[in-house]
């Protein structure tokens, strides 16, 4: 039984890699939380000062969410609220040759 879930899991991960690296040049960002990776084309991050801490208020917008159970990875706008670190990369676009 438990390897056939291993199975099922590793079905799944196999085919939302493969989403990932089918829909990756359609996104300007990654982001990256403790919880979750994003795609997207917009992000915002705000450092909010909370007593002693901080913690961080994303908004993505036009997003791909790296998750496995999700029935639809493809959101419209995203709020994330982490009070860990918060890795934004731009991705870089090769350069279009029009013939």
């Amino acid at each position: 039984m438990s390897e056939d879930i291993e199975r099922y899991e590793n079905a799944l991960e196999l085919e939302l890699f493969r989403e990932y690296r089918d829909v990756i040049g359609l996104f300007t960002y990654v982001v990256e939380t403790e919880r979750r990776f994003y795609l997207c084309n917009q992000v915002d991050v705000q450092a909010r000062p909370v007593g002693g801490d901080i913690f961080f208020e994303l908004t993505l917008t036009d997003a791909w969410v790296w998750d496995i159970y999700r029935s639809s990875r493809f959101v419209r706008s995203v709020r994330v609220i982490t009070y860990k670190d918060v890795n934004v990369e731009e991705l870089s676009k090769p350069e279009l040759n029009i013939p």
